[in-house]
C-alpha cells in the first residue's frame, strides 16, 4: 500500500465546483489591475486536464476570461474622476516562435521581439488593440482564439498546441491630481504537459510536443530557483519565461490553476503537476503598483528629450573614432535610469 502525500493549496474546486465559483474566489485580482498591478492569471496541467475551459470556458458556461472582462467594465463604469484607456494583445508561442493572434489580414508580418523595459516586459512589432466595449474585446479575444494552433491527439481532440497569452493594459488618470497608473491583466493558457507514449502524434505533432515539454521545463526551472531564493533566475533560458518576468516572482500579483485529470491512468502526471503548484506556492515577491505622477511623467520626457538628442550625435559621429565610445556612454546611462525605474 502507497504512502499517503498530503498537499496545501489555498483553494481545490473539484467535479462539482462551478464556473461562479471559481471566479469569485479571484474576482479580486480584477480591481487590482485596474488599481496599477501586473496581474497574471494561468493554468498548468497536463493534455486533456480543463485548462482551456478554466480560462476561456465555452457559451453556457464562461471561463475566468471573459468573465474578468465584464467585471473590469462594471469596476471601471464607476470610476467618474478617472480618464481609463484600455489595449490589449494577444499571442502564442508555438514551437520556438511567437505569433500574432490580433494581426489583421493581409497585414505584413513582422518577427516579434521580446524586451524589457525599466521592469516591464514588452513585446515590439505586437498588434495592440484599443477596447471600448465588453462585447467588442469579448469578439476580440475569440476571433484570436480561432487562430490558435489545435491538434487532434490521443489525450484530447483538440489538443491546445501552444501557449496563450492574452494581456489587457488598463491605463487610469486621475483627472484631479494628475496621478497615472497602468496595470496589466494577463491570462495563460499553457499547452499541456505530456508523455508522448500517451498523445500519440504523429512526426510534428512529435515536435509540438517536444516544443511544449522543453518550455514547461524551463518555467519549472524558473519556479524552482524563485521558490529557492536563488540569486540568479534563469528567465532569459527560454522566451516562454522572458515573456512571464514581470508576472511570476517580480512585482505582479500571481494566480496559478492546477488543473488535474481524476483518472488513475493519469496518476502520474497528477502527482507531477501538484508537485509543480507546491513549487509555486513557496515563491515570495514583493508586490508595487505602476505609479506616475505629473512629476516622474516630466522627467521621463525629459530623459526621453534627451535620448533623442544623443541618437542625433550618435549619427554624427557615425563616421569617426569616437563612435563607440559614444555608444558605450549612452548604453550606461540607459542601464542607469532604467535602475531606478525610469
Amino acid at each position: 500500500m502507497g504512502r499517503e502525500k498530503v498537499y496545501n493549496f489555498d483553494a481545490i474546486f473539484d467535479q462539482d465546483s462551478t464556473q461562479d465559483q471559481v471566479f469569485e474566489d479571484c474576482e479580486r485580482l480584477i480591481q487590482s489591475a485596474v488599481d496599477g498591478y501586473n496581474v497574471i492569471i494561468f493554468a498548468y496541467g497536463q493534455t486533456g486536464s480543463g485548462k482551456t475551459f478554466t480560462i476561456q470556458g465555452n457559451e453556457e458556461n464562461p471561463g475566468l476570461t471573459p468573465r474578468s472582462i465584464v467585471k473590469m467594465f462594471d469596476i471601471i463604469r464607476e470610476m467618474t474622476n478617472f480618464k481609463v484607456k484600455l489595449t490589449c494583445t494577444m499571442v502564442e508561442l508555438y514551437l520556438a516562435d511567437l505569433r500574432d493572434l490580433l494581426l489583421p489580414p493581409h497585414s505584413e508580418v513582422k518577427d516579434l521581439e521580446v524586451k524589457e523595459q525599466a521592469g516591464k516586459v514588452v513585446i515590439n512589432n505586437v498588434t495592440e488593440v484599443e477596447i471600448l466595449s465588453v462585447t467588442q474585446c469579448e469578439e476580440i479575444f475569440m476571433d484570436g482564439l480561432s487562430r490558435r494552433k489545435t491538434r487532434q491527439t490521443n489525450m484530447n481532440d483538440a489538443s491546445s498546441r501552444s501557449h496563450l497569452i492574452f494581456s489587457i493594459m488598463i491605463d487610469t488618470a486621475n483627472v484631479n491630481t494628475g496621478v497615472r497608473n497602468v496595470g496589466k491583466l494577463t491570462f495563460v493558457d499553457l499547452a499541456g504537459s505530456e508523455k508522448q507514449s500517451k498523445t500519440g502524434t504523429d512526426k510534428q505533432g512529435q515536435e509540438e510536443a517536444n516544443a511544449i515539454n522543453m518550455s514547461l521545463s524551463a518555467l519549472g526551472n524558473v519556479i524552482q530557483a524563485l521558490s529557492e531564493g536563488q540569486k540568479h533566475i534563469p528567465y532569459r533560458n527560454h522566451l516562454l519565461t522572458k515573456l512571464m518576468k514581470d508576472s511570476l516572482g517580480g512585482t505582479a500579483k500571481t494566480l496559478m490553476f492546477v488543473n488535474c485529470s481524476p483518472s488513475v491512468y493519469n496518476e502520474g502526471e497528477m502527482r507531477n503537476s501538484l508537485d509543480y503548484a507546491t513549487r509555486v506556492k513557496k515563491i515570495k515577491n514583493t508586490v508595487t503598483k505602476n505609479t506616475e505622477t505629473k512629476e516622474t511623467l516630466k522627467l521621463k520626457k525629459c530623459i526621453a528629450d534627451f535620448e533623442s538628442q544623443m541618437d542625433q550625435m550618435s549619427e554624427l559621429l557615425l563616421q569617426s573614432d569616437q563612435a563607440d565610445a559614444w555608444a558605450q556612454m549612452k548604453q550606461k546611462f540607459i542601464e542607469h535610469y532604467e535602475s531606478v525605474g525610469l
